[in-house]
């Protein structure tokens, strides 16, 4: 599988157009692409730098001729849930045309968007980036291509990777903050670049509460990593058997 992850810039997208005009980032992960008429339908997370921006991108956005449906979710404070739908893109088309596919978010800000997409072959991922070298601006961020194995290697252990994923998404909002401080800071480093009171320092609260808001979080994140270990290592003895069984 050949994978690129591209910084795109589309003229023609009205998420991108928004970003231009508001300090607003727009995150997706499902699509649902409709054959009959043409259209890509999102369920996007916005977040605006705060409540006022939020709600004029949403405004900006609902404006632009190419939306066709829009649906607000929900919302909280500079974060809105959202579904639209917007008309195809030409580097939409591009890629499709090229049988490329979706591997993995969509991410947009400041006027350009991530794009995560992958061609089974790699003349299929030649012949695309030189179409929309035609019409759109790019830049390859990466090339994460693998081997037929290595996908395969992905795909059975996907479940245990989306159980770490949950795991951290567990966490509480201070306990990820307090443990991301600790790790920028150098506190698990050697030799220590950060004291425990230079993470609480962080957040204006005591050494203990920051010791304790550390300790939570290592612990939930720990015993999760532990579990997908011995899930692959398990995994991994299965195909040792299969294979010696043949």
């Amino acid at each position: 599988m050949n994978a690129l992850k591209l910084d795109m810039v589309q003229y023609d997208c009205p998420y991108i157009r928004t970003t231009r005009e508001h300090d607003v980032a727009f995150h997706t992960q499902h699509w649902d692409f409709n054959q009959a008429d043409r259209t890509l339908e999102t369920r996007l997370l916005a977040i605006g730098e705060n409540p006022e921006e939020l709600h004029g991108a949403l405004e900006t956005l609902n404006g632009y001729e190419m939306l066709r449906g829009y649906e607000l979710l929900s919302r909280k404070q500079n974060t809105a849930l959202i579904r639209s739908r917007i008309d195809e893109t030409d580097a939409m088309q591009t890629i499709r045309k090229n049988d490329g596919y979706v591997t993995g978010p969509f991410v947009i800000r400041n006027g350009s968007e991530i794009w995560n997409v992958g061609f089974d072959r790699a003349r299929s991922a030649e012949d695309a980036l030189s179409e929309l070298d035609g019409s759109n601006e790019f830049t390859i961020r990466g090339d994460d291509s693998v081997h037929i194995d290595d996908f395969f290697d992905i795909l059975q252990n996907v479940e245990s990777l989306g159980a770490m994923l949950r795991a951290l998404q567990n966490l509480t909002d201070r306990e990820r903050e307090t443990l991301e401080a600790a790790v920028e800071k150098g506190y698990f480093s050697t030799p220590r670049g950060a004291t425990l009171d230079d993470v609480a320092g962080e957040f204006d609260i005591s050494k203990m509460g920051a010791s304790k808001n550390l300790r939570r979080s290592q612990r939930k994140v720990l015993r999760r990593v532990i579990r997908v270990m011995n899930d692959v290592e398990a995994q991994m003895e299965l195909q040792d058997e299969t294979s010696d069984g043949q």
